[in-house]
């Protein structure tokens, strides 16, 4: 499969089979190390195929970083981390333009977005202008110093890991780069019996030196082309549409998820059909995949915070209420 030419290739081209066995070598690779955690490793490896970002939000010390590392290991990727802290400028993200005084030109140095794989990790605790160099690179895969345009290497993910907002020196996230983001997750705490699986099994050595790559830049690509030719039934499209415009409309809710939600959720429930080893899209992919992709872009009325009520909730009342489409249903 590394031999094809992914570009145009659909599932009538290879073999699926293979195709669905590529995709879960992956992450049961990254699972030899990530214990307990096979949902989000599975959402994290569908946001990879689907094109999307992640933030990953948990307390310190779950595997937030970990898991990027692992997943980038493992995919045989390039794999940048930057530590956000205040005193990292948005040109450490981007790259800059130095003078070289021999060839008495500007000689551009890339910044650590040249990669496949950007961690950024604590991406609260930076200042908002370098959080916000990220935007360009999220939403177009390039990046622009000094007026030139760079373009970033295929493939291109930002995995970024925070700390809640309530921990002192952060700086919460604005609405317009949470929606580069498709995907939210937060890790959890292991039950007893996997934290003592995690315990007994770290050495001396580093956990991640026993994750091998196990597929490439070649196959991630042509797996991305595969999901991106999943079918999905005019019905379904309207029923993405459906529950995204329902956040809008929500008695809870001041902002609601915008058209680029509708889109995340579409590559996102294409993917994550495919991560099922199925060639098309059902109802219960989007609902699967629709809480942690809408709920951090919601922004809720002070009233409803008051009340207790969160974007969970809300993404609960979208769901009960949205009509599912049957099979069949024309649009």
């Amino acid at each position: 499969m590394e031999d094809v030419k992914y570009r145009g290739v659909t599932f009538a081209d290879v073999d699926s089979e293979k195709a669905y066995a590529a995709a879960g070598r992956l992450t049961a690779e990254i699972e030899k190390i990530i214990v307990g955690k096979h949902r989000e490793v599975l959402l994290l490896v569908t946001a990879l195929l689907a094109g999307g970002h992640v933030l990953i939000e948990d307390v310190p010390g779950v595997g937030k970083t970990t898991l990027a590392a692992a997943l980038a290991r493992a995919a045989g990727l390039d794999f940048r981390r930057a530590q956000f802290t205040p005193d990292v400028t948005a040109s450490d993200i981007t790259g800059f333009n130095i003078y070289n005084r021999r060839n008495e030109s500007f000689d551009f140095t890339p910044g650590l977005v040249m990669t496949n794989i950007l961690l950024a990790d604590e991406i609260n605790r930076a200042s908002p202008k370098t959080q916000s160099a990220l935007l360009e690179a999220m939403e177009e895969c390039r990046v622009t110093v000094d007026g030139r345009t760079y373009e970033l290497p295929e493939p291109f993910m930002v995995i970024a890991t925070q700390n809640p907002s309530g921990f002192v020196g952060t700086y919460p996230l604005p609405e317009a780069q949470l929606d580069r983001f498709s995907l939210k997750l937060s890790m959890g705490y292991p039950t007893p019996d996997e934290e003592v699986r995690i315990v007994e099994s770290r050495g001396e050595s580093s956990p991640l030196d026993s994750v091998k790559p196990v597929v490439g830049v070649k196959l991630i690509r042509f797996l991305r082309s595969l999901t991106a030719d999943v079918h999905i039934d005019p019905a379904l499209y309207k029923y993405i549409v459906s529950l995204v415009s329902a956040t809008r409309t929500h008695r809870s809710v001041s902002l609601g998820a915008s058209p680029r939600a509708s889109l995340a959720l579409k590559r996102l429930s294409q993917a994550y059909a495919f991560m099922h080893s199925r060639s098309y899209v059902v109802p219960e992919d989007i609902a699967d995949i629709f809480r942690v992709s809408a709920a951090h872009r919601l922004l809720l009325t002070q009233e409803a915070k008051l009340a207790g009520v969160t974007s969970d909730d809300v993404i609960s009342d979208v769901l009960k209420s949205t009509p599912v489409p049957v099979r069949g249903e024309s649009r």
